[in-house]
C-alpha cells in the first residue's frame, strides 16, 4: 500500500504519526509524510491518507484537507474524532519513525498516558482513563549518539504510581527533561516539589529553564498558590513557571476573573499564559489581552493604554463565585 500521513498543525514532531510510520513500514508498505494539507499536481493516489491535528482552531485546515483528501483519517484533539492510533496497529509497540523528522535530535514520548482529574474542557480523561505507567526513562531516550534531552508529552507525570523511580532515573542519567503538557499543580505535594527541583527541567526548544503549569479555575487559588509555595521553597524561580490560564470558558470576554489570576500570578513574578476558549468566536478585547500577555507587553504599557478604545479594567466583584473572597494585592 502506498500511504500519506500528514500533520495537519503544531511544531513538535507528532508521536501519532511517527508510530503510524514506523508500523506501516514495517509491514513493508510505503510510507509519504507530508506537512501540508493541499494536494500537489505531482502526488499520487493513496491507499490511506491519515491527518492529525491537536488544535480546535484547525477547523479550516482539516476542511481544506478534506477537499483534497475526501477518504482520510483524520484524528488528534482537534479533530473531534475518538478513534486512536492503536484502532490500526493494534498492541504494536510504542516504536517511533524519527526519519520523518530529521532535524529532530531530541527523544520524544510518553512516560505515562491518562489523567487523575476530569476537568470538564479536556478530552484526556475520556480519551486515555485513569493515569497509568506505560514507558521507562530508558525506553523513551533514543540512546547513545543523541543528546540527552527528554521531551515528553505526559499530562500527570506526578500522578503515576512510579514517578519516584522515573524521577530518579532522569536525575541519575543526567537528562535535560521538559514536562511540555505541564504537571499538576493543585496535586503536588513538597516531596514532588523538591524532587522536580533536582532534575534539569527546560522549555520544549531545551533553551531555558522552564516548567509549565495551569491555573483555569479561580475557585483553585488556594491548592494553586499552595503548589507555587512548594516548588519556590524547592528553589525554583517563579520566572521558571510559566502558567497557562483558561479565559472565556467560565464567563465570556476579558472578566474580573481573568484579571484577578493574571494579576495576582503577576505579582509574585510568574509568568502567565493566557488560553483562550472558543477565539474564534471572542470577543477583541481578549483577544488583544492574549497578545499583549503573550508578548510581555503588559511590563511596559497598561492594558488601557494598548488596547485604547476607551476600555475600562472591571472592578472585582466575582458574581461567579459566590463567597469568593474580593481581590487582595497582597494574597499570594
Amino acid at each position: 500500500m502506498k500511504i500519506r500521513l500528514t500533520q495537519i498543525d503544531g511544531k513538535l514532531p507528532n508521536l501519532a504519526l511517527m508510530k503510524l510510520s514506523h508500523f506501516y513500514k514495517a509491514n513493508g508498505h510505503e510510507v509519504i509524510f507530508q506537512d501540508t494539507v493541499k494536494r500537489s499536481i505531482f502526488e499520487p493516489d493513496y491507499d490511506l491518507v491519515f491527518g492529525s491535528a491537536i488544535f480546535s482552531t484547525s477547523d479550516k485546515k482539516i476542511k481544506l484537507f478534506r477537499s483534497h483528501f475526501p477518504h482520510a483519517k483524520i484524528g488528534g484533539t482537534g479533530s473531534g474524532e475518538k478513534w486512536t492510533v492503536e484502532d490500526f496497529t493494534g498492541d504494536y509497540p510504542d516504536i517511533y519513525d524519527y526519519s520523518i523528522y530529521p532535524d529532530f535530535k531530541n527523544s520524544i514520548g510518553f512516560s505515562q498516558r491518562g489523567c487523575r482529574l476530569r476537568c470538564k474542557f479536556c478530552v484526556v480523561p475520556e480519551k486515555e482513563g485513569k493515569n497509568k505507567s506505560v514507558n521507562s526513562i530508558e525506553q523513551i531516550w533514543r540512546g547513545e549518539g543523541f543528546p540527552k534531552n527528554l521531551l515528553l508529552l505526559d499530562n500527570d507525570f506526578f500522578g503515576q504510581s512510579d514517578w519516584r523511580e522515573k524521577s530518579e532515573q532522569i536525575i541519575a542519567g543526567g537528562f535535560k527533561v521538559c514536562f511540555s503538557q505541564g504537571i499538576n499543580i493543585r496535586l503536588f505535594d513538597k516531596e514532588s516539589a523538591q524532587v522536580l527541583a533536582r532534575m534539569k527541567y527546560y522549555d520544549d526548544a531545551f533553551a531555558r529553564r522552564r516548567i509549565y503549569t495551569a491555573w483555569d479555575n479561580l475557585r483553585d487559588a488556594g491548592r494553586f498558590f499552595r503548589g507555587i509555595k512548594y516548588l519556590t521553597d524547592s528553589g525554583i524561580k517563579p520566572d521558571e513557571i510559566m502558567v497557562y490560564f483558561l479565559c472565556n470558558y467560565w464567563q465570556k470576554g476579558l472578566t474580573a476573573d481573568v484579571w484577578e489570576r493574571f494579576d495576582r500570578m503577576v505579582k509574585i513574578g510568574l509568568r502567565p499564559y493566557p488560553m483562550v476558549y472558543d477565539i474564534q468566536n471572542a470577543d477583541s478585547n481578549i483577544k488583544a489581552f492574549q497578545t499583549w500577555v503573550i508578548r510581555r507587553c503588559y511590563m511596559k504599557i497598561p492594558f488601557e493604554e494598548y488596547f485604547g478604545s476607551g476600555y475600562k479594567k472591571p472592578e472585582p466583584t466575582l458574581s461567579l463565585f459566590p463567597g469568593y473572597p474580593p481581590f487582595n494585592p497582597d494574597l499570594n
